[in-house]
């Protein structure tokens, strides 16, 4: 049984990767800065504390692990964009890279592979009509940045012998949280809620298929580099939000699109997030072998609003 450590892992992508794993017989080792009071005893599953700002990490759990997931990171769209949250922001990724980076370098282990998280947040907004590739260069903005001082940060554990996979994630689709959650809200009260003209491009991915990514990034040793998490068929704002309507209420809802003045009053600064199109190519990955199981919008929306 191989042991996979995971950092950011009780946040929403962490819980599902983890569960991924439990059922593949992996064994899990999520690391929290503070653990939990009471833990349910579930096979295959512990908890190991670190804490980035202090730089400290349980030892014994770097030792233990054959691989290293790291998802951790403030959420980019929780807060407002005031500098101190852009900072922490930046902090959370960059800090916690260089605790591991530290950890490995003045550790024994058996780390093989490290499969860290980035963001489509490189690449800015769309310019040349084509899609954006993994060799384009970051956006000279506040989340290309980000992006780009994030992969960066992790980059010393392939001096160490180390394979890294980085993955360069969408909009994740979840029916337990996340964006969706967000999309869902008006549809209760009958309302589709789209985004200014609901023209920009959103590069989503299902939940589950981003699991199966970090997982086939574990197994597949020849998966190597940077890579794009996103499903191969992106979509308007509009069309996500029409189709996503008609799988909660049928025919039963008006669309109504949000002005932009009234996103920037509500969201600062972040509202340039929700109302940039990014289209972003999944063929890299593709190409390495990796099957999507919800390529289409359709299908991955009837899945998770009828689970």
């Amino acid at each position: 049984m191989q042991t996979v450590l995971i950092t950011g892992g009780t946040g929403m992508i962490g819980k599902a990767i983890t569960h991924q794993l439990l059922q593949k017989h992996y064994s899990v080792i999520v690391l929290s800065r503070k653990l939990p009071d009471e833990v349910v005893k579930t096979p295959g599953l512990s908890y190991a504390a670190w804490d980035i700002k202090k730089q400290t990490i349980d030892m014994e759990a770097i030792k233990t692990a054959d691989h290293i997931i790291h998802l951790a990171g403030a959420g980019v769209v929780d807060k407002k964009w005031t500098e101190a949250y852009k900072k922490e922001i930046l902090d959370s990724r960059t800090d916690s890279s260089s605790l591991l980076v530290s950890s490995l370098k003045k550790s024994a282990n058996k780390v093989k592979t490290v499969v860290s998280a980035s963001a489509i947040g490189w690449y800015g907004a769309d310019k040349s009509g084509k899609p954006f590739t993994e060799t384009d260069l970051p956006a000279n903005d506040f989340l290309g940045n980000t992006c780009r001082l994030w992969e960066q940060s992790i980059d010393a554990v392939m001096d160490l012998g180390i394979r890294l996979v980085k993955l360069r994630t969408g909009i994740v689709l979840s029916a337990i949280g996340g964006a969706l959650a967000e999309f869902k809200k008006p549809l209760h009260l009958g309302v589709a809620g789209i985004l200014g003209e609901g023209k920009q491009m959103v590069s989503w991915i299902h939940v589950d298929d981003l699991c199966r990514m970090y997982i086939s990034a574990i197994e597949n040793e020849y998966l190597s580099g940077v890579y794009n998490a996103v499903a191969p068929a992106p979509v308007t704002n509009k069309a996500l939000t029409i189709e996503l309507a008609k799988q909660m209420n049928g025919k039963w809802f008006i669309p109504i699109k949000v002005p932009v003045m009234v996103l920037k009053l509500m969201m600062g600064e972040r509202s340039i997030e929700v109302l940039k199109s990014t289209t972003v190519s999944a063929a890299k990955i593709q190409q390495a072998g990796f099957s999507f199981l919800y390529p289409a919008i359709s299908g991955a929306l009837k899945q998770l609003c009828h689970k």
